[in-house]
């Protein structure tokens, strides 16, 4: 082989080799192929993407070698005599059928696998996924009218998003209340927004669908492994979209049955609670419980604001009481203050009012009761 032809071996192999030899390093420290995940649904994405890249691959190295080759072996340094015909009949319907050969081999399992993935019938169950700023609201849906709805917050201790404490394995990853489903069993998603678009997104169940204000997608997931897998809002939805995860815990049927049990024990236990009158030690107990884990992140842990305006010596905590229960019932329109009537059930809403008209020095004596609230919101 002469020189010119060894260099451009060299040439058209160099960036080859690299990224193979990226590919074999990058696998020893990070996957970079798509996941199988937890689905039927997932496994044959999947596989439809390793048969879509191998077909791609193929054409690559078809196309590539034959153009390598013609520089090499019909370079005019060679004294090759390019040829002179115009067109070729053989070659134009080869160009035409070949490749039409290729879109159908690709499109027949592309096809079967987007029927799977919008075959919305025949689901066992339904939940209400409703994205906010920035938080899921999940509702499961019963037939007998036993509804369980519950919001789902970022548990990421904020010593660890400042960086003062080593950041844990699931960073930005856990949530206070995960989903639960059972295995085996055809969910059916119901997605939606409460203000802006979001998009919920769990890679192993297969399901990625946006959330939008006014409209209701569906989607749906069968997880066929019991585990723990997580996902992440994948829309552009706000300065704080990166502490919007998901988690989905997926169980047995008994597990799921129980869980289900206590969280309609839960939900009666708080309707019972709204007939109680509580003292002043529980509201603040429980009223701290509710700022830690929906206000703190805004408005500081010892009041002294930062995303959101002070607690501590606020004109609002400090002043007239229903000024207080309206911006905390019904937010702040044009501001990151959220309306969290629709996120609160009264009693925690009872005690984080009052918890903030009292901590933080602001030391003002009231009591807001379930019923106050109730009361305010039907007034």
């Amino acid at each position: 082989m002469s020189f010119e032809a060894k260099r451009l071996w060299k040439l058209a192999l160099g960036p080859v080799l690299i990224l193979m030899s990226a590919a074999v390093v990058g696998a020893e420290v990070n996957q970079v192929n798509m996941s199988q995940g937890a689905t039927e649904v997932g496994r044959d994405i999947y596989n439809l993407h390793m048969l879509i890249l191998g077909i791609c691959t193929v054409i690559g190295i078809g196309v590539f070698g034959v153009m390598f080759y013609s520089i090499i072996y019909h370079r005019k340094s060679k004294g090759v005599t390019p040829a002179t015909f115009h067109e070729s009949t053989k070659v134009e319907i080869a160009w035409t059928v070949v490749p039409f050969l290729i879109l159908i081999s690709m499109a027949v399992p592309a096809t079967s696998t987007l029927l799977d993935i919008y075959d919305y019938e025949d689901a066992e169950m339904d939940i209400m996924i409703t994205g906010y700023q920035w938080k899921w609201k999940y509702e499961y849906l019963n037939e007998n009218g036993e509804n369980v709805s519950f919001f789902s917050n970022l548990r990421t201790p904020q010593s660890e998003i400042y960086n003062t404490e080593d950041k844990g394995q699931h960073y930005l990853l856990e949530v206070d209340e995960p989903v639960v489903i059972p295995v085996d069993t055809k969910v059916r998603l119901l997605v939606t927004a409460n203000d802006v678009i979001h998009s919920w997104w769990v890679p192993e169940l297969a399901v990625k669908k946006d959330a939008i204000p006014g409209f209701i997608n569906e989607a749906w997931t069968r997880a066929s492994e019991t585990g723990i897998y997580r996902g992440q809002c994948a829309e552009l939805c706000g300065k704080d979209h990166g502490f919007m995860p998901i988690v989905v815990n997926v169980v047995s049927r008994d597990e799921y049955n129980d869980w289900l049990g206590a969280k309609q024990a839960e939900a009666a236990e708080i309707k019972a609670l709204m007939a109680q009158t509580f003292t002043m030690d529980e509201l603040m107990e429980r009223g701290e419980a509710v700022y830690q884990r929906a206000c703190l992140a805004c408005h500081g842990a010892k009041g002294e604001g930062g995303l959101g305006k002070a607690i501590a010596g606020s004109p609002l905590a400090t002043g007239e009481l229903g000024a207080h229960l309206d911006v905390g019932i019904n937010g702040v329109p044009g501001t990151a203050m959220q309306a969290f009537g629709g996120q609160m059930n009264d009693v925690d809403m009872a005690a984080v009012i009052t918890y903030q008209r009292n901590a933080f020095g602001n030391n003002m004596g009231d009591m807001v009761q379930p019923i106050d609230v109730f009361n305010y919101k039907k007034g």
